[in-house]
């Protein structure tokens, strides 16, 4: 075997079993910061600072990533640096944990650190892999890597969730101190293999620089600036409510810890049941096509909740919500890889994430002020904001995606028949029109 795919097959190798680790990081983390909060006493403004200053803190630091791997000349030692100190950042956490009654405000600085941390070493780590990945195999090699790490998410989080609820009857505080924990050792096991990997060699050139401000110039005639202000404005439409699902289920519905597991979870296995099938399709048809197709049914996601509040419901509401996240964030991602060369990715990566994460802070913090403005809905404020998300999303989706183009060659392919291919079956007779197409 040539030398230099046997150091990059090791490499995945040593990244996968990061992915496991780092993967029941998150499962005991992501879905948690919010219900430890609320215990904390947290108000609907607490919740939406928690989702909008993270982000917001974490996209401002992320733009300097590009620069420090330009100085350092190396991508695997940030990795390496803010990984270790995100996994440290969880140690406080599971102390405050420990403590019980504290300030909401010094649990949020927690995460915004601990979010922080891992928003400088991201680029990095994309840029890094996508150097590892065969072009042509990225849709279904990512695809396969997250549906399997999924299944770990999904896992933690089950696992987490059975805790707290266990502990829900002793103390709760003791289940976060005992997941927190957890997540700091899972996250130090994951560093190590990190630091095993192999770094491709990638010339470093004053060239390939340019700021965000050059960049977000070129926003009306750049393919790649185009894609980035539609993902930016789409996350902003889906973070005015994301937030607010928790507080739904917790203080309006008052669920269970299991059940708010139980169907946080189900859209999570969903993805990651679904994400390799995508993977395989975005390869042949383009990551635009699969996007184009997602983005519009992303915006009936809240309406399914307003429609109904049963928890059966809301599990199909989830599968279905699972189904659509699956090839949105996939190919999102891929078209990153496929539109910039390597020598800019790091570079085009922090400044996507940068923007991405501003737009999710503005809709966190315009989903918690509108959230006291708006009338109920069915007897519940934020099912208006719900509402509003929904009508957003539908028209970000299908109006914006409409300027970009893709930038690799595709097989063209109807919507109906992307539709059934995804969920493994042939179209009935009639169903499918040849003359739609992309």
């Amino acid at each position: 075997m040539n030398p230099i795919n046997s150091q990059k097959n090791k490499s995945l190798r040593f990244s996968f079993l990061d992915g496991v680790f780092a993967s029941g990081m998150v499962g005991f983390t992501q879905e948690y910061f919010t219900p430890f909060l609320l215990i904390l006493g947290a108000t609907a403004k607490h919740i939406g600072v928690l989702n909008a200053l993270p982000n917001l803190v974490a996209s401002l630091i992320q733009l300097k990533s590009a620069d420090l791997v330009e100085k350092i000349k190396s991508r695997k030692k940030i990795i390496n640096i803010f990984v270790f100190l995100q996994a440290l950042m969880l140690l406080p956490m599971a102390f405050i944990a420990l403590i019980g009654a504290v300030s909401p405000a010094l649990f949020i600085a927690m995460v915004v650190m601990f979010t922080s941390f891992g928003a400088l070493a991201n680029p990095a780590w994309g840029s890094l892999m996508s150097d590892l990945v065969k072009e042509e195999k990225r849709g279904e090699y990512f695809g396969w890597r997250n549906r399997t790490l999924g299944f770990i998410i999904v896992a933690a989080t089950f696992i987490a969730g059975i805790i707290l609820h266990n502990f829900k009857k002793i103390n709760v505080f003791d289940g976060f101190v005992i997941i927190f924990s957890f997540a700091a050792i899972f996250r130090i096991i994951s560093w190590y293999f990190l630091k095993k990997m192999h770094e491709p060699s990638l010339e470093y050139n004053k060239g390939n620089s340019f700021t965000l401000l050059n960049f977000l110039s070129k926003i009306k005639k750049s393919n790649f600036a185009k894609f980035v202000l539609f993902v930016s404005m789409m996350n902003f439409s889906v973070n005015i409510s994301a937030p607010f699902f928790a507080v739904l289920m917790l203080k309006d519905l008052h669920f269970s810890y299991m059940l708010y597991t139980v169907i946080t979870a189900t859209a999570t296995l969903t993805i990651y049941l679904t994400i390799a099938r995508w993977g395989r399709q975005a390869d042949k048809i383009g990551n635009l096509k699969v996007i184009k197709f997602v983005s519009p049914l992303i915006g009936i996601i809240p309406l399914l909740w307003i429609i109904n509040r049963h928890p059966i419901f809301l599990v199909f509401a989830q599968i279905f919500s699972g189904f659509l996240w699956a090839g949105f964030n996939l190919c999102a991602s891929n078209f990153i890889y496929d539109s910039v060369t390597s020598a800019k990715r790091t570079r085009c990566i922090a400044y996507f994430s940068a923007l991405n994460g501003i737009a999710l802070c503005g809709g966190s913090l315009l989903g918690g002020f509108l959230l006291q403005k708006l009338p109920n809905l069915f007897g519940y404020k934020i099912l208006s904001l719900f509402l509003l998300s929904s009508v957003l999303r539908i028209l970000v989706g299908i109006f914006m995606p409409m300027k970009l183009k893709e930038v690799r060659p595709i097989e063209k392919i109807s919507n109906n028949k992307l539709f059934f291919s995804i969920i493994g079956m042939k179209p009935l007779l009639g169903v499918e029109r040849k003359t739609v197409r992309y």
